[in-house]
């Protein structure tokens, strides 16, 4: 029972973690990010107190209920609604693209290849492509290949690093509408995560669209190494790396916080009704994506189904990348593409104008 308080205190205390910045309270993010694995122990309490006929059951089951607005942000069940025809409907992806597999030497250009066919199958209105590179010449010319070889008439880049001159890094809208107008949201200081958005023209309608890459946890090989050894349940006693793995964390954290205040806040500016896609880096009880999504529906838990995995990486391998927008709309058909083309699967779905 000693146990069973634990677990039920530290599931309390994750759901703190959507609405404390870790800017002034970091700790609580950690909690935030072990929510599911808190969950899980929590339904093996219940279990093991229901076997026994126990009333203490009620006690595990009872504190997930409390937090079930968290659960279904993880776990989504829905039925497939049919879509009003006589509305308008607009097609979005959200996609990190992982620099088209540029490093991949002795595959990329297959790889790079079968993602273009994998965004011209899927044929979407609207794409948002975080970790985004082209390269001024014929072979790697990927924005010159996306406007060539689907529909996308406009596009809205922005470039976070060049190298050697005619190598660029950053984040990419395309669409088949015109671009109005185009903005960024400034970090206020120099870094690879970029937040832009983009005001298309929708039949009579402006729609703002904002495409962003949040801070990630830009862990070493040596760290990976050390969480590829836990997870085989290899003995290792290295504390530094776990100090290091820590570290890492609460730092991304934090600079994911302030970078959240600042995009939601351009957010509650708009003119417009918008749509949010992006790689948070962050999971669904974080306060990253609950301060992001104020206002604003999920289109996962809006018209998704399963557990919504979108990161294929090591950790953390959960739901990370998001389609949010205005109460004006409404969601059907999201789908997450099970295409391991990068470490991120792409997302999409319809959004109908109610």
């Amino acid at each position: 029972m000693f146990c069973n308080h634990i677990a039920v205190i530290a599931l309390l205390i994750s759901y703190l973690a959507p609405h404390v910045s870790p800017e002034k309270f970091w700790i609580i993010a950690f909690f935030g990010l072990a929510y599911p694995i808190l969950v899980i122990i929590n339904i093996l309490f219940l279990f093991y107190w229901a076997i026994q006929i126990k009333k203490r059951a009620f006690y595990s089951f009872v504190v997930i209920i409390v937090g079930f607005t968290n659960l279904h942000s993880y776990f989504q069940f829905t039925f497939n609604e049919t879509p009003n025809g006589t509305k308008k409907m607009i097609s979005i992806m959200s996609y990190n693209v992982k620099v088209f597999d540029l490093y991949n030497w002795s595959n990329n250009n297959k790889t790079r290849n079968k993602m273009f066919q994998l965004i011209n199958n899927e044929s979407p209105e609207v794409a948002c492509f975080q970790e985004y590179f082209h390269r001024d010449s014929s072979k790697y010319s990927n924005t010159d290949s996306l406007m060539k070889y689907t529909k996308f008439k406009y596009s809205h880049i922005e470039y976070t690093t060049t190298v050697k001159p005619k190598q660029h890094f950053g984040i990419a809208t395309f669409s088949n509408y015109p671009i109005l107008n185009k903005g960024k949201v400034d970090f206020g200081y120099k870094s690879n995560n970029v937040c832009i958005y983009s005001d298309i023209q929708w039949g009579k309608d402006t729609l703002r669209i904002y495409n962003m890459h949040l801070q990630s946890i830009a862990f070493s090989k040596d760290d990976y190494k050390y969480i590829d050894d836990l997870q085989k349940d290899m003995e290792t006693e290295d504390v530094e790396h776990s100090k290091s793995i820590l570290n890492r964390l609460k730092l991304a954290f934090i600079k994911r916080a302030h970078q959240t205040d600042l995009i939601s806040a351009s957010i509650a500016s708009s003119p417009y009704p918008v749509i949010v896609c992006g790689d948070f880096n962050d999971t669904p009880a974080s306060y990253a994506k609950n301060k992001i999504a104020t206002n604003l529906s999920d289109a996962f838990v809006e018209s998704g189904n399963g557990f919504g995995r979108t990161y294929i990486g090591k950790f953390p391998s959960f739901r990370i990348d998001y389609i949010l927008y205005s109460k004006e709309y409404k969601a059907y058909k999201f789908r997450t593409i099970n295409e391991a083309l990068s470490d991120h699967y792409p997302i999409v779905c319809y959004l109908e104008k109610q």
